[in-house]
């Protein structure tokens, strides 16, 4: 017998918090719910002020679900929310911050970074680049950074792209960092991320006007001052291009690997073919390579449709000697999902289009790649 979905959210459904005096599934508890083939993995978001104590919550719902028939792997993580509000706004109706931000100094060029290039309690850094803008980059990220989670890794998201970051609203957080001292930042959580962008800083729609030194001292400084905690891995959404940011983050951080994302068709596959370059000049290792908007499926008629080509990514990764990661389909739900604040993992994964991302994930977990 197959387990499903809705069979694990029945059993988390019998899991009640004492605290509470609600289960886990009403209490909003249980997130990141994933089921592939007999192995099941979840996160618990806690209080924060509880941490540990609610490990018993934790053992008892992975009991519970190994009773399950079909199971044959769980997988369980406690993971402690923020207490910074994190609604999810309407597209149409985007949450305005109250009051100005905290004046971390953001931009100004500080050697803030470790002479080691290490940041402290992060094993692994990956960075998400393109050649070129417009090839679901950032889309891309902030699914494979819930999908990553479901698998019960600790995972970070710096929104590096600082002239348009769009992690924010993918995310659906619309909260401030805060920060104690006037030093350190901590961090925004959502969907089990914990993530730091430009976007929280300045209102959304305003633009960032800053010359290349001051785009080097943020990225300096989110990566240096932010209290990132214990991260098995930082995902860092980087612009598109080969510019500034990219160069500041080979020089001033240490880089476990790249991922390259494109679309199939050959003018972002030209642009792509500059990033690896780009990569192998800094000596940062290209993990392999996705493919976006791989294929398009009518939702009426069901007719499936190559429109920017079909392959082209495939065939580029074997060219250049890279692995060949996935291909992600365009998609609706997965637009949808994102400009709501839930990416499609989070939101829906038992969709075929959710079930691309985490397959990627799993390759990078199971072939050692964050090991």
């Amino acid at each position: 017998m197959t387990v499903t979905r809705e069979d694990i959210v029945a059993a988390l459904g019998k899991i009640v918090d004492p605290d509470q005096g609600k289960d886990l599934i009403a209490a909003g508890m249980a997130k990141s719910i994933t089921v592939s083939g007999g192995n099941v993995s979840f996160v618990i978001e806690v209080d924060p002020a509880k941490g540990a104590a609610m490990e018993p919550l934790r053992v008892a719902a992975v009991a519970a679900v190994e009773k399950l028939s079909g199971v044959e792997k769980v997988s369980a993580v406690l993971t402690a929310h923020s207490a910074t509000p994190a609604a999810t706004p309407e597209p149409s109706q985007p949450a305005t911050p109250k009051g100005p931000p905290p004046d971390l100094g953001l931009g100004r060029p500080k050697p803030t970074v470790p002479a080691d290039k290490r940041i402290p309690g992060v094993d692994h850094i990956i960075a998400i680049a393109s050649g070129k803008g417009g090839v679901g980059k950032s889309t891309v990220t902030a699914n494979l950074a819930v999908a990553l989670t479901a698998q019960g890794m600790r995972v970070g998201l710096l929104d590096a792209d600082v002239y348009g970051p769009s992690q924010p609203r993918m995310m659906g957080i619309t909260g401030r960092p805060s920060s104690p001292d006037g030093k350190i930042i901590l961090p925004l959580r959502n969907h089990g991320v914990t993530i730091m962008s430009m976007g929280f800083m300045v209102p959304e729609g305003e633009a960032v006007i800053w010359r290349g030194p001051m785009l080097m001292g943020a990225l300096q400084q989110m990566l240096g001052q932010v209290q990132w905690g214990r991260l098995d891995v930082l995902l860092i959404d980087l612009p598109p291009g080969t510019g500034d940011v990219q160069l500041t983050l080979a020089q001033k951080a240490e880089v476990s690997g790249a991922i390259l994302v494109s679309t199939p068709q050959d003018v972002a596959l030209l642009d792509v073919r500059k990033a690896m370059d780009m990569f192998k000049k800094t000596d940062v290792p290209v993990i392999g390579m996705i493919e976006n908007m791989s294929t398009h499926i009518c939702s009426s008629c069901g007719h499936e449709e190559h429109i920017f080509g079909h392959g082209g990514a495939r065939a580029e990764a074997a060219a250049l000697g890279i692995p060949f990661l996935g291909e992600v389909p365009l998609d609706i739900e997965i637009r949808l999902s994102g400009d709501s604040g839930a990416p499609i993992v989070a939101a829906k994964p038992n969709l075929p289009q959710a079930r691309a991302f985490i397959d990627i994930a799993e390759r990078l977990v199971e072939g050692g790649v964050l090991g």
